[in-house]
């Protein structure tokens, strides 16, 4: 091994490790939070109507969305032309208010970025997608919520690929990235506003936007536009902000050493890619998400055979412990075809498997 390969072997264990000491077991779960998300996403009715159960699980907190007054979905409709108002949403802050969390004290609103047609440009569009963001944040805040799920993914508009711009025959990649960074600006500021100290966990962050099969730069690339925000996020925020790359990439990982590798490349590598790699260092943070019926279109959802099924309760126990010790702070575990809260699909040996991977393991 080179000197240079040394160093940053040498290096990639301190970021992991936390100190170049070893750490017990108990200091590298010590603070970790799991999280809860997926096809069960609750709504503030069923969270006031089922928290006892709900608590029963070993969960640190979960992902949810509001709804309106008037039946509008603030998750899949902030990112449009609606323009919300917070009174909508009274109905749904009384329920924040009037659940009795003991178990689950990390919530986080989901944000999506849909429907995700608005032209970067457009000024008026705009106001309304930050006016929405910050009573979005209004929400979380008087919730009681500790941020966001801020989920990038385009699932409707491709808000980040400069080929799919309006002026993209007219406008440069680097005049759109300017301008996309401005609306990072504009979004976070609006959100600091009536929530200084909010917590993103972002499904994807940098990595999702560089280049990949054979484009040459950001320009190519779905999301490649998505860097260009972000630096406008850590730009602006507050110093109490703080962005967690939750790592939508790890659903399928079983082995610490996959964790570790991904945790190098959002610590250290990714300083590369960011325009303001000294905001980053101060206020990204490493998480992770696991989905525990990965792929399961493909290898079906086997509840007799748990074998079958992409993680046995054994890998997944490896796994979330594994994501667990690595993390900054945060893993998150997602479904689909088990319920968590309703307990549909969802066999015994997951939940006492989820149960072990947060204890601390004793030596001989």
């Amino acid at each position: 091994m080179n000197q240079k390969s040394l160093l940053g072997a040498v290096l990639l264990a301190v970021l992991v490790t936390g100190t170049a000491g070893a750490q017990t077991e108990a200091d590298r779960l010590k603070g970790k939070k799991l999280i809860e998300w997926g096809w069960d996403e609750p709504d503030t009715k069923f969270m006031r109507a089922h928290v006892r159960r709900m608590e029963q699980f070993p969960f640190d907190g979960l992902v949810f969305h509001v709804v309106s007054g008037k039946g509008g979905n603030l998750t899949w409709e902030m990112w449009g032309g609606r323009k919300f108002g917070l009174d909508e949403f009274q109905g749904a802050l009384d329920d924040l208010k009037a659940t009795e969390f003991r178990r689950l004290t990390d919530r986080f609103l989901r944000v999506n970025v849909t429907p995700g047609k608005v032209d970067w440009f457009d000024d008026r569009a705009w106001a309304v997608v930050v006016h929405n963001a910050g009573v979005a944040a209004q929400v979380a805040r008087r919730g009681s919520c500790k941020g966001f799920m801020f989920d990038v993914e385009q699932y409707e508009g491709r808000l980040f690929d400069y080929r799919q711009q309006k002026h993209r025959a007219t406008k440069t990649f680097a005049q759109y990235g300017a301008q996309v960074r401005r609306r990072g600006r504009e979004w976070i500021q609006e959100i600091n506003k009536h929530f200084p100290d909010v917590t993103l966990l972002l499904t994807f962050g940098y990595s999702i936007a560089q280049p990949r099969r054979g484009a040459r730069d950001r320009a190519g690339s779905a999301y490649g536009l998505l860097a260009d925000f972000l630096d406008g996020v850590l730009e602006a925020c507050s110093k109490d902000t703080t962005v967690v790359d939750a790592w939508e990439s790890s659903y399928p990982y079983k082995e610490a050493k996959q964790f570790e590798r991904a945790y190098g490349t959002i610590k250290e590598r990714a300083l590369g890619w960011t325009a303001v790699p000294e905001k980053y260092r101060a206020r990204v943070k490493a998480g992770f998400g696991i989905w525990m019926d990965h792929d399961w279109r493909r290898k079906g959802w086997d509840l007799k055979d748990l074998s079958k099924n992409h993680f046995s309760p054994v890998e997944f126990e490896a796994a979330v412990r594994a994501a667990l010790r690595v993390s900054d702070g945060y893993v998150w575990v997602y479904t689909e075809q088990p319920r968590w809260w309703t307990g549909e699909r969802l066999p015994r040996a997951y939940v006492e498997a989820l149960e072990r991977a947060r204890k601390v393991e004793k030596g001989p």
